[in-house]
């Protein structure tokens, strides 16, 4: 039987960016997984994750909840590391 973990796993993102796109989108660790994997592999795909975690980071940042905005920074600059062709302005 396949577990979360193992698609996690499989994944072109890490399970914290998972973990971002679920909060983004409101739906399961599972579900973000298979949708950021095939959002990984659209035309302009990897910015649109990028943005969704720059949304969550401006959430939260709207809240008042600074430990967690920091968290989803880290994720943000770990992604961007990992595929610089998802920053802004990169074609």
């Amino acid at each position: 039987m396949i577990t979360v973990e193992d698609v996690e796993d499989m994944s072109a993102l890490t399970r914290d960016e998972i973990d971002a796109l679920a909060e983004h989108e409101h739906i399961s660790a599972f579900d973000a997984a298979l949708m950021g994997d095939y959002m990984m592999q659209m035309h302009h795909g990897q910015q649109k994750v990028q943005r969704m975690i720059c949304d969550d980071i401006r959430v939260a940042l709207h809240d008042d909840n600074l430990p967690h905005a920091r968290k989803l920074f880290a994720v943000l600059r770990g992604f961007l590391a990992e595929h610089p062709e998802a920053a802004r302005g990169a074609s």
